[in-house]
């Protein structure tokens, strides 16, 4: 399974301007909405969930965020992408009382248990390269975004 069929172009957003990880989770939830990929319950889900099982990883000097929630509140599966030049503030999957400023977040509505292991698993090897995380957080649009995790989903 490719995690590049997941990601859809109005769901990527470059430097995003949000200040919080609610805000940022009220972007994802809006716009999943409009679109009719994510119910009504999705964003207090999301928050609910990230709350019990914050999902912010620091890695080697940069930091990552992978929210999901419950799959009943995805209607079509995708992955949202953001951006964030000076990050955004996530609470570490080991330690809910630290937190990393997360450069790139990947918002996962996946609604099947099987597409949601293995695009975690192919997240887990794209998040673990520095470079990787840099290309995505230099992209200046949402194709190059796209273009950079094809690129890195062909050489896994």
């Amino acid at each position: 399974m490719d995690l590049v069929k997941f990601l859809k172009k109005e769901l990527i957003w470059v430097d995003v301007s949000c200040e919080t990880q609610e805000d940022i989770f009220k972007t994802v939830a809006s716009q999943g909405e409009k679109l009719h990929y994510v119910t009504s319950h999705f964003l207090n889900k999301l928050l609910e969930r990230e709350a019990v099982f914050p999902t912010g990883l620091k890695l080697d000097g940069y930091g990552v965020a992978l929210p999901h929630t419950d799959p009943e509140c995805v209607s079509e599966q995708f992955i949202a992408v953001l951006t964030s030049k000076k990050g955004i503030p996530f609470q570490l999957m080991e330690d809910k009382n630290q937190s990393v400023h997360a450069e790139v977040i990947f918002v996962l509505g996946l609604n099947e248990p099987h597409s949601q292991l293995e695009v975690l698993r192919q997240l887990m090897g794209i998040i673990q390269d520095k470079g990787n995380i840099r290309a995505l957080n230099e992209a200046n649009s949402a194709e190059q975004i796209i273009q950079i995790l094809k690129k890195i989903a062909v050489n896994e």
